[in-house]
């Protein structure tokens, strides 16, 4: 079960990699500034997940008109990721959870999909701007997209 609203979220550091090479994503670079949707999602270059991060990146401006920042999380490499957000268009910061420790902090780690191995649910958060976990949910499965409409109506509420 996912961390539960009213939490303190779990801090991370984690690789992302960009134009100007590998960089720290940290939760906590956003306290005091903004909110964050953290979006888990198990594995870059799959259907479900392309869906996911095309539609988030082509909508991102709802997002940041309403004071979020967007970060998807997989236990892929951020060389793997930045591949991925190349060929899809992906304009969302993805972090790379190679070892599986923020996806198992949020308690959202599928021990093993479809045979290949560990790796992360389909999973929402909206952490505030004080670290607080205000919108946690887990898909029933990797097939499911989250709900966006009531992240949106969340963020809103958090203005």
């Amino acid at each position: 079960m996912a961390l539960s609203v009213g939490s303190k979220a779990p801090d991370f550091s984690l690789k992302s990699k960009n134009a100007t090479g590998l960089v720290d994503v940290k939760l906590s670079d956003n306290f005091g500034k903004k909110n964050t949707v953290l979006l888990f999602f198990p594995l870059a270059f799959t259907g479900v997940c392309t869906q996911e991060f095309c539609d988030v990146s082509g909508g991102l401006n709802a997002f940041t008109s309403l004071d979020a920042e967007v970060i998807g999380v997989s236990v892929d490499s951020p060389f793997a990721q930045e591949a991925w957000a190349q060929k899809e268009n992906i304009g969302v910061v993805l972090a790379s959870d190679l070892n599986k420790t923020t996806a198992t902090a949020y308690d959202v780690l599928l021990p093993d999909l479809v045979g290949i191995g560990a790796c992360s649910a389909r999973a929402a958060f909206i952490i505030d701007k004080q670290g607080i976990v205000q919108y946690s949910e887990q898909t029933p499965t990797p097939k499911e997209l989250p709900a966006f409409d009531a992240i949106r109506a969340k963020l809103s509420e958090l203005q």
